[in-house]
Parts: structure tokens; C-alpha cells; sequence
């Protein structure tokens, strides 16, 4: 555990990554239509609106991608509470101050390593 860390600010950290985990998965299911290939159909969609499409699909692939790599640090974070190396800076070793941990429970490093 980290200098400065209680057990039940891990838990609260802890909790905290869980629902934004489930928040996220659901976000990505929810906005999997829009990621769906946009048909070249003329006759139902004109061109404007298939150009829209496109760039809605863009951006729906853009949070996608956002999303994923934010599952992925989620995931590395718990992995560092269930191996109690959470809350250390994966540069220095030194502990990364609870304040910063508050902001982004996910952070990897403290905020002098950071910069």
C-alpha cells in the first residue's frame, strides 16, 4: 500500500474503477450501431447525409478507441490493487500522492515523473 493511503481509500479507489469499468462497457455497447460500416445506398441516403454517417462512424470508432484503451488502464489498476503495487510510481518506486490517485485512479506514475 501507499505512504498515505488507507485501505479504505483503496477500497473507494477500487469501487470507483469497477463502475467506471461498467459505465464504459455499457457506453461501448450502446454506441456499437454507430460504428456499423455505412452502406453506399443513393437512393435512401444522399450524399450529404452518407457523408455525415461517415463522420459520425469516425468519431463513434475514435471513442471506441478511447474506450478500449481506457478499459485497459482500468484493468491494469485493479490488476496493481490485487497485487498490492498499487498507488507506487512505475518510474521512480515512489508513492504517488493520494490527491493525484483521486483525480485519475488510474495514474501509473507520480506527478514529478509524469511531467
Amino acid at each position: 500500500m501507499a505512504d498515505g493511503l488507507t485501505d479504505a481509500e483503496i477500497v473507494g479507489l477500487k469501487t470507483r474503477l469497477l463502475a467506471l469499468q461498467v459505465e464504459l462497457k455499457a457506453q461501448d455497447a450502446e454506441t456499437s450501431a454507430w460504428r456499423a460500416p455505412v452502406t453506399l445506398d443513393q437512393q435512401s441516403v444522399g450524399r450529404l447525409s452518407r457523408m455525415d454517417a461517415m463522420q459520425q462512424q469516425q468519431m463513434a470508432e475514435a471513442e471506441a478507441r478511447r474506450r478500449t484503451s481506457d478499459l485497459a488502464r482500468i484493468e491494469a489498476a485493479l490488476k496493481r490493487i490485487d497485487e498490492d503495487e498499487y498507488g507506487w510510481c512505475a518510474s521512480c518506486g515512489e508513492a504517488i500522492a493520494s490527491k493525484r490517485l483521486e483525480i485519475d485512479p488510474m495514474a501509473t506514475q507520480c506527478i514529478g515523473c509524469a511531467k
